[in-house]
Order: structure tokens, then C-alpha cells, then sequence
């Protein structure tokens, strides 16, 4: 029998709209690609604050088409894309799936967030662009990471997976760089169940990206006359080979198509996403403001005043003479119904996948010491305070029991 908890990772709101909405779809046999997506497209770029919005079918292809949109501006496949070690391994997944080579550079343990300082030491005459991810929704050092970009003349792709309302310096995580992508799975504050979506003020970016979510075919309009009504497409035969231009392939390409009843959910999930994001917020500034009393056994990430951490999930650090290990406080927090997840690994050191690259354990330090020593907890919508307490309340029995079988 399944476990039911007490305090949930996650939690997923399908509102009454996204359900009216998923059942106009059913009835219009319309599933597909279409009109709600492009809706969809539209309500997300505007709530972020960019040009464009191209949706897609997970967060991790939101990746690999950013990195994969330069090919068409001088990028060869093998060439070198700078990223942290410590993220969620589709990070480093959607390098290779783009063709690209994942170079890594070691985190800082206060923030999670790439070390910006060790960057330049890793590049090369085929670096093309370094991915910064804002982990836990933390935003990444973005002046930095910029500042190195212009000076060697290098793309920055924003994963922003985990970072829907962050703010870095006044402005919005998504805009700090030429493209940005998130992931709409169903942990996050905006969720189509599965899905992604890149975001840009590029035009040029973002027709290419409709063409490669579809195979790479020609046929990149932001409104496709095709699959979301009955008209005719006036380009359809409109090209050099008088060819059907759906069947008139550009460039290498995916499928990655998100379809009309996940952008339904998504429609439903951006109508309340005010609501949700206050929620977490409150939750989550909640938990930050009363984990002081764990240290020197447990730490947490610090907001600065400068930025806003987007709220998706409590990230939680032992610390290496508290006692105990992560694991021994996960099996307590089992017992007593509260679900955690682990707060990643070295991609490069503690992933096997990621062996043939050649690096050594020992080399990422800080990322491993996060791969053994954190987890996170969920500071969803449909969390009390009353809930929160009991979590603090079982870790507070669990420290001090640990330090009374020490002495």
C-alpha cells in the first residue's frame, strides 16, 4: 500500500478552468499542438516579462533546444557549454542530448549557485555559452556571469527550472540572459503535469525553436493556421522546392511538441499562480526565518536584499560535525510522514553517466558534499503553518535527541 503523508513533497492544483478546458479539447477531438498552447505561450511570456514563450514537452527539452538553437549561429556539435555540477541531472542530460559537451565548475555552499570565480579558468576556444542554474530558485550571480559572457563573447542560457518568481537585482530570473528555460513538471508552482518552456526577446531564437521542437521542419510561425483552426496556410507550397513546407526539414530536430490538454492544466495553473506564489512564498520565508535555531547542526540558503527566491522547495544542508548523517534525519522524517527528496549530486563525480567525461571524484568538492549531506523539502500551496510547525517540531526532537546520546 502506498505511503500517505503527512507533509507531501508536492502538491499539483488542476483549477475548475483547466478542467472546462481540458474537456472542450476532448470534445473537439483538437489534442494536439494548437490554440491553447499558443495561449498558453502568450499568458507565460507576458508573466515573465519577455517577448516570446515557446512551449515544449519537459523542462529538460527546454534545455537542449536553447543550446541547440546555436547551431544556427556558428556552433558545432562537440563544442563546450559551461554548467554547475551540482543541479538536477537533466542539466547535464540536455547537454549531450544537444550535441554539446558539459564542462563543469564547483558550486558555492551558501548559495548552491555555480562559483562564478572559477569560471573563466574552464574556458576554451569552444566554450559557446555558460548555463548558470538558479537552484531551489535561488538566483544565480548573474552580474557575473554576464560580465564573463560579453568578454568572451559567449550565449547565456538560463535554467531556471526551479526559479518561476525569482528576482535578481529588480528584474525577473528568465530576462538575465538570451534565452531561459523552465520545467513544468508537476513539483513546480507552474505545472502543465509534464512539460517546459524557453522563453526570449529573440524572435529570430524563437522561430528557430518551434522549428526544432517539430522535427527541425520549416515551418516556424508563432500561429500555425494548420493545427488550430479549419483555414489554409498561405506558405504551405511557398518555398524554393514547391514542397509541402511541414515536410521541409531545416536542421537537425526533436519532437517536443507540448499538447493541448497539458496547456489546459498550465492555463488553469497561470490564472491562480498569484495565489500559489504568495502561498509558497509565506511558507517558505516561514521555514528560512525559524531554521536559525538548527545550527550549527543545519543550514539553509539566505535570501539577500537584493533578490527574490522563487519558492520551490526548503533546501537543507547537514553539516559536517552535527552528529548525525543525511540519512538518519530522512528515515526520521519518513517515520513521522514528512517526505523529502535529496538535494541532488555532483553530475560529473557521483552521476555514472557522466564517467566517460573523465572527471575524478574530489574535483567538485562543495557539489559533493551537497550530493551526500542535502535534501529538500516541499513549501507547497496546500501547506499550513500548523504543518510547517509539526515539521520544525520533528526536527527539533531529533537534534536534541542526537546531542543527548553524544554526551
Amino acid at each position: 500500500m502506498k505511503r500517505r503523508y503527512r507533509f507531501p513533497f508536492g502538491a499539483m492544483s488542476v483549477t475548475d478552468k483547466a478542467r472546462e478546458l481540458v474537456s472542450k479539447a476532448m470534445e473537439t477531438g483538437r489534442l494536439s499542438s494548437g490554440s491553447y498552447v499558443r495561449e498558453f505561450e502568450a499568458a507565460f511570456a507576458k508573466l515573465i516579462g519577455t517577448k516570446e514563450a515557446v512551449a515544449l514537452s519537459s523542462g529538460t527539452d527546454a534545455d537542449a533546444l536553447a543550446l541547440a538553437v546555436l547551431y544556427d549561429f556558428g556552433a558545432n556539435r562537440g563544442d563546450e557549454i559551461i554548467v554547475p555540477a551540482l543541479s538536477f541531472v537533466a542539466t547535464g542530460n540536455a547537454v549531450l542530448q544537444a550535441g554539446f559537451i558539459p564542462v563543469f565548475v564547483d558550486i558555492e555552499s551558501e548559495t548552491l549557485n555555480i562559483d562564478t570565480s572559477k569560471i573563466e579558468a574552464v574556458i576554451t576556444d569552444k566554450t559557446k555559452a555558460i548555463m548558470p542554474v538558479h537552484l531551489m530558485g535561488k538566483p544565480a550571480d548573474m552580474d557575473a556571469v554576464n560580465k564573463i559572457a560579453k568578454k568572451h563573447n559567449l550565449y547565456v542560457i538560463e535554467d531556471a527550472a526551479e526559479a518561476h518568481g525569482s528576482i535578481y537585482k529588480g528584474r525577473a530570473i528568465g530576462t538575465l540572459g538570451d534565452m531561459a528555460a523552465y520545467s513544468l513538471y508537476v513539483a513546480h508552482m507552474i505545472s502543465t503535469v509534464e512539460g517546459g518552456v524557453v522563453v526570449t526577446d529573440n524572435n529570430e531564437y524563437a522561430k528557430i525553436l518551434r522549428s526544432l521542437r517539430s522535427h527541425g521542419r520549416a515551418c516556424k510561425c508563432k500561429i500555425c493556421l494548420l493545427n488550430t483552426g479549419d483555414a489554409d496556410c498561405g506558405n504551405r507550397f511557398d518555398n524554393d522546392q514547391e514542397m509541402d513546407i511541414r515536410f521541409v526539414f531545416e536542421r537537425m530536430g526533436f519532437s517536443s511538441k507540448m499538447n493541448e490538454l497539458e496547456a489546459a492544466i498550465g492555463l488553469g495553473n497561470i490564472e491562480i499562480y498569484p495565489e500559489i506564489f504568495n502561498k509558497r512564498r509565506k511558507n517558505l520565508k516561514y521555514l528560512m526565518d525559524k531554521f536559525n535555531e538548527f545550527k550549527p547542526y543545519l543550514v539553509t540558503i539566505g535570501e539577500e536584499e537584493y533578490e527574490v527566491i522563487g519558492p520551490h522547495a526548503l533546501p537543507i544542508i547537514v553539516q559536517e560535525k552535527a552528529g548525525f548523517n543525511r540519512n538518519e534525519l530522512v528515515r526520521r522524517l519518513e517515520e513521522e510522514g514528512i517526505d523529502s527528496r535529496s538535494l541532488f549530486l555532483s553530475m560529473p563525480t557521483q552521476c555514472s553517466g557522466f564517467k566517460f567525461l573523465g572527471y575524478k571524484l574530489g574535483e567538485f568538492p562543495n557539489a559533493e558534499y551537497m550530493g551526500h549531506n542535502g535534501l529538500h523539502i516541499g513549501v507547497h500551496q496546500d501547506l499550513s503553518y500548523e504543518d510547517l510547525d509539526y515539521f520544525l517540531g520533528v526536527v527539533r526532537s531529533f537534534i536534541k535527541e542526537k546531542i543527548s546520546l553524544r554526551r
